[in-house]
């Protein structure tokens, strides 16, 4: 396994998160040795999505009103439904994501999270996946759809649902690792 020793990491979630996404990339990251704050829209607890019903809470470290990008090496995003529709709508949320969309740092988004991408503009021309059912929304944005476990463009890790996450673990590690990736 790479070693992140170094690397310091921001959670963005939201209530409703799905508990799988939130949990297993989290644990792979620290097992990686890096630093993770679990950053939302506000202070406390957020709760997952787990089976159709709410899941465990998750404490918050900070919100994203206290953030900055430049303070973090990678940005990982749970999916959900709820999760990532609340972040898209949340103009602190978009902002911090797009500090690192707009440094080339390494992005790892699974399931419904890529909602929260399309509000950045930065998807124009990547080749990412996702849950089917927001393939619209991405070609729509400029990016290039594919039905694939798992895919890497440029430090932007993208996977479809939790049955993907080893291989989207694995690569976002990998991308963590390496660190920045300019010519975004």
């Amino acid at each position: 396994m790479q070693k992140l020793e170094s690397k310091r990491v921001a959670v963005l979630a939201a209530n409703g998160f799905e508990q799988s996404e939130l949990e297993t990339p989290v644990a792979a990251l620290k097992e990686a040795g890096a630093k993770v704050e679990i950053i939302s829209l506000e202070a406390g607890k957020i709760k997952g999505w787990k089976d159709k019903n709410w899941g465990n809470e998750v404490a918050v470290d900070k919100t994203v009103g206290e953030v900055d990008a430049k303070d973090y090496d990678a940005l990982l995003l749970p999916g959900g439904v709820m999760n990532p529709d609340q972040l898209r709508h949340n103009k602190d949320a978009v902002s911090f994501v797009k500090g690192f969309t707009d440094a080339g740092k390494p992005i790892a988004a699974i399931c419904h999270a890529p909602w929260t991408l399309i509000e950045t503009g930065a998807l124009k021309g990547k080749t990412v996946t996702s849950y089917p059912s927001l393939k619209t929304d991405l070609t729509n944005a400029g990016a290039k759809w594919v039905d694939q476990e798992v895919v890497v463009d440029k430090g932007l890790v993208t996977s479809r649902d939790p049955r993907d996450l080893p291989a989207f673990c694995k690569k976002m590690v990998e991308e963590i690792a390496e660190g920045q990736h300019n010519g975004k």
